[in-house]
């Protein structure tokens, strides 16, 4: 069986066991706090970076790119479809979109919030800084006119089929979710409607369980009508 060392709140580990779990891959989780920098981690990932795969050969495969890569080519399985579109146009709007992801919504509103609500926990003496909070926030409020604008014209997030983006926005939504920085009663329709939908794929329930130690989830977290 593989295994994936991750965080519970870390957006790019998220993305890796939304795949799995949505071509039926069962996962041991190893749960570690990249921002600590332990020397096992080092050891196999001098960024400090999350997620790291174990497959049954003796490499582990290190990082985001490098691990959906794998997940695809390993255990995309005969009986579905993959999350990756075989059309090569629409293909590379789905990467466009995964990249937006996990690197344009992570740099201006994920990450500073997890280093802030999350991160800064295990650093003694260190508050949130709320004008970090403040500026993340109102970034992610111009991440969901764009998504909405996307969502308006097509059922998925990067066409008309559910692709590997979806999960990678998912991810960082159910993050973002778990931490209380999504209001839902504000947020735009389409982008809520599309939310509801993967939210209640049975690959989501992996995630829907998650607790982190002394920070419960937002009310209506796992809730699939919210």
């Amino acid at each position: 069986m593989p295994s994936l060392v991750h965080h519970p709140l870390d957006p790019a580990s998220r993305l890796i066991r939304l795949m799995c779990a949505e071509y039926g891959v069962p996962l041991d989780l190893d749960e570690i706090k990249p921002w600590l920098r332990d020397e096992a981690l080092l050891e196999v990932n001098p960024a400090a970076t999350l997620p790291i795969l174990f497959t049954d050969t003796e490499q582990p495969v290190v990082g985001i790119l490098a691990t959906l890569h794998t997940v695809e080519d390993l255990y995309t399985p005969d009986t579905v479809s993959g999350l990756v579109p075989a059309d090569p146009m629409a293909r590379a709007e789905m990467w466009r979109l995964v990249e937006w992801a996990l690197v344009k919504l992570n740099d201006e509103v994920t990450r500073y919030l997890v280093e802030e609500k999350i991160a800064k926990r295990d650093l003694r003496g260190a508050t949130p800084e709320p004008s970090v909070l403040r500026a993340a926030k109102a970034n992610f409020v111009e991440h969901m006119l764009y998504f909405n604008y996307l969502l308006a014209s097509r059922n998925w997030v990067a066409g008309e089929e559910l692709s590997l983006a979806d999960f990678a926005l998912a991810a960082h939504f159910s993050t973002l979710d778990y931490m209380g920085d999504i209001d839902w009663s504000k947020a735009p329709g389409e982008t809520r409607d599309w939310y509801s939908r993967i939210k209640s794929r049975p690959a989501f329930r992996t995630l829907l369980n998650d607790r982190v130690t002394a920070m419960p989830p937002s009310k209506g977290y796992a809730d699939l009508d919210f």
